[in-house]
């Protein structure tokens, strides 16, 4: 008879997100993703499946949570879309700006990481990277319905921009780069809009 789990999944591979974000997948070992799960390795395989599968559940909760993030920050009126895009890249920036243990995206450094040699991971990241810009697309033309963004204006390429003004924003910040250029960044991005 097979006895219930007695934990948390959700949880535990949140635990387990933080060890890939952290090492990265290549540095991270079975023996720290037992360590960051609590779990013994008859425990973690009998739930998860090996590193690889672990990794792959790790990466799609994170894509899916990037994305429903995004959607709640952005959805609302059409007559505030450009304050809602203009905080949330503000946010962003200063997020990236005070964080006293500068970290990348864990997209942004899987993507980087595996991406050229696991073609799942490839396809996962561009799927979410073109989720992101749906959504940024639909706020910009959400603020062009309310006649804050040129409507002439491609609002695809917009999204695009600023999809890569964000990635760009966490990349300066990783490198250090102070918060009052990355507060210029997104006024500018924003500039760019108006």
């Amino acid at each position: 008879m097979v006895r219930p789990r007695t934990f948390d999944e959700d949880g535990v591979l949140r635990e387990i997100e933080q060890r890939f974000w952290d090492r990265g997948y290549a540095a991270t070992s079975m023996s720290d993703l037992m360590s960051a799960s609590g779990l013994g390795k008859g425990s973690l395989y009998a739930a998860f499946g090996d590193k690889e599968a672990v990794f792959s559940r790790v990466f799609d909760l994170y894509c899916d949570d990037a994305v429903g993030a995004v959607r709640v920050a952005l959805d609302g009126p059409d007559e505030s879309a450009l304050d809602r895009l203009q905080r949330y890249l503000l946010r962003a920036a200063t997020r990236a700006g005070e964080s006293d243990v500068q970290r990348a995206c864990f997209l942004a450094k899987t993507t980087a990481e595996l991406a050229a040699h696991r073609s799942e991971i490839a396809e996962r990241s561009r799927r979410t990277f073109e989720e992101l810009v749906r959504i940024l697309t639909a706020c910009v033309e959400s603020a062009q319905r309310a006649g804050d963004i040129d409507a002439r204006a491609d609002p695809v390429r917009l999204g695009r921009f600023l999809l890569t003004t964000l990635r760009g924003l966490e990349a300066l910040a990783e490198a250090g780069l102070s918060k009052r250029v990355l507060l210029d960044a997104a006024d500018t991005a924003i500039d760019v809009l108006r």
